[in-house]
């Protein structure tokens, strides 16, 4: 098959749509990958297409080991970051979370968190984080009977009146309506 342009950008980019479609061979490592591969980007001239990975792999070439496209049901990479990074916004949402913290903790770079977040949930860290903070200030608005402030710093908020702000801008009404409409604090 043919090396087109649309397909060496999806390279470029790391662009997933036609994994598991296609797959790369790259002649001077004697490696296959999907187009996506994280791995170093090969000259052009380096690279072979193949429709199958059976062929890519009858021609001399050995599947890669950063991106397992001979395990295609195992997970990408980026998934697998995302992942992680979910877990932690989850599990720490009460504290204070940067992207340059929260990317040591992932061992990738804040940029590169940033644009694969980007690109595998079309939201940044922060939008995820946000999401995180108000739906548990929602489950605690409706289960306890602790102050908003209270609530507000418990979910990580750094004052009241910026959880409120961030609140009604994501649920559409403030901290106290929602808990006299949900019936909480009772």
């Amino acid at each position: 098959m043919e090396l087109t342009d649309e397909l060496y950008n999806t390279m470029i980019h790391r662009d997933s749509r036609f994994d598991g479609k296609l797959y790369i061979g790259i002649i001077s490592t004697g490696i296959v990958c999907f187009p996506s591969c994280r791995s170093r980007l090969p000259k052009r001239a380096n690279v072979r297409v193949f429709g199958t990975l059976e062929l890519a792999v009858q021609a001399g070439f050995r599947p890669c080991k950063r991106c397992w496209p001979d395990h295609p049901q195992r997970t990408p990479p980026d998934t697998e970051l995302v992942v992680r990074v979910m877990a932690i916004l989850r599990a720490d949402y009460g504290q204070p979370i940067t992207l340059s913290s929260l990317a040591r903790a992932v061992n990738v770079s804040p940029y590169h968190l940033q644009r694969v977040c980007k690109r595998c949930t079309g939201r940044s860290p922060a939008q995820e984080l946000v999401t995180v903070r108000v739906e548990q200030a929602q489950k605690r608005l409706r289960d306890s009977t602790a102050s908003i402030g209270d609530i507000s710093r418990q979910v990580g908020f750094r004052s009241p009146s910026h959880f409120a702000v961030v609140f009604r801008r994501a649920v559409g009404v403030s901290p106290q309506a929602f808990r006299s409409e949900a019936g909480g604090g009772r």
